[in-house]
């Protein structure tokens, strides 16, 4: 009977390495000495080191075929949180997900670091410094949360340390850098529209804002400390710049730089939320007859308007987190990085 060969320690696969994330967390792992594996439904890219195979996350043959000879697994792929796309997200984040888990474990993978999301425990209300230990969110603001929440669960109650199969949740929030196909160049656009002058609430609200590079860290960090011994298995960890700062102090920094002009006029908090929800109710009635969709839904609002910022806490006790980039830096990098984005350009 042939012996079966035991995973490389060396050998991993990144699932939604094409993504703004994986990309980054692809090229740090090849920096480290990791021979990669990228599964992921887009086009292939070409990179020394890496193997690309296109498929379906909720086809389990084509995954186990990206898993042959791996021992890590980072699970990246999810659709972008600003989609309204119900059946989508449920499709990724969960049926795809539960799919991830049957491959990792029938491929003799030994550890499943998870993308989360801090959101998980967030409902539209103030969060300030919030621990992992805040419950889930009974409330889902939006089908992305809804999705992750499911998501996060499937993949922590499937640690299991007698079968040799270990996970981890890494929690970021508000992700950023170059490359970055949401954030900037959504601001831009909305900026270029005349959108962008207005501050929703008094603009004290504190939020955490992540640069990608700290985010990959947070990533390799759990991955290599991810033992049977190790009091991180089945956790979720807070993963962020630690330095929380005002949402449209963040906003009007990357604004200037890019040459446009900072937001200065208040609006009050609650009646933009209510006109949001209004507008988001009537988008869901008229989908049928008419394709609506309105540029500030709720959640964004809620984003934009209160505070939400997390402990990392944990993340320095159990994983020696503490961020390598800092937010000015990420923030000066980020900028220098879309010229094309540029007032003029």
């Amino acid at each position: 009977m042939a012996t079966r060969l035991r995973p490389s320690s060396k050998r991993c696969a990144v699932i939604g390495g094409s993504g703004f994330l994986g990309r980054h967390l692809v090229e740090k792992l090849l920096e480290r000495g990791y021979s990669v594996s990228v599964f992921d439904i887009r086009q292939s890219y070409e990179l020394p080191g890496v193997t690309f195979h296109q498929g379906d996350l909720c086809d389990k043959q084509a995954l186990l075929s990206a898993l042959q000879d791996v021992s890590l697994v980072f699970h990246c792929a999810s659709p972008a949180p600003g989609s309204d796309d119900r059946k989508l997200f449920e499709r990724v984040n969960v049926v795809g997900t539960q799919t991830v888990i049957q491959a990792c474990i029938e491929a003799g993978v030994q550890k499943l670091v998870l993308t989360s999301s801090a959101s998980v425990v967030y409902e539209g209300t103030d969060i300030k410094n919030g621990k992992e230990d805040l419950p889930y969110a009974k409330k889902p603001i939006d089908y992305y949360t809804q999705t992750k929440i499911e998501q996060e669960k499937l993949v922590l109650g499937a640690c299991n340390k007698q079968k040799g199969f270990l996970t981890v949740a890494i929690r970021p929030h508000g992700i950023f850098g170059p490359r970055d196909p949401q954030l900037v160049p959504i601001l831009v656009d909305t900026a270029r529209r005349g959108k962008m002058k207005f501050i929703i609430g008094n603009g004290a609200n504190l939020v955490d804002f992540t640069y990608v590079e700290n985010v990959v860290h947070g990533h390799i960090l759990a991955a290599e400390h991810l033992r049977p011994d190790s009091p991180i298995c089945g956790k979720a960890y807070h993963i962020t710049n630690d330095e929380p700062i005002p949402f449209w102090d963040f906003m009007s920094e990357v604004l200037v730089g890019l040459g446009y002009a900072a937001p200065r006029f208040h609006l009050p908090y609650r009646l933009v939320y209510g006109l949001a929800l209004l507008l988001w109710l009537l988008s869901v009635l008229l989908r049928p007859f008419v394709a609506f969709k309105p540029t500030f839904t709720p959640m964004r609002v809620a984003l934009a308007g209160t505070f939400h910022y997390y402990s990392c806490q944990r993340a320095k006790e159990h994983l020696g987190y503490k961020p390598v980039v800092s937010l000015k830096e990420g923030i000066a990098c980020t900028v220098q990085s879309y010229p094309h984005l540029k007032s003029g350009a």
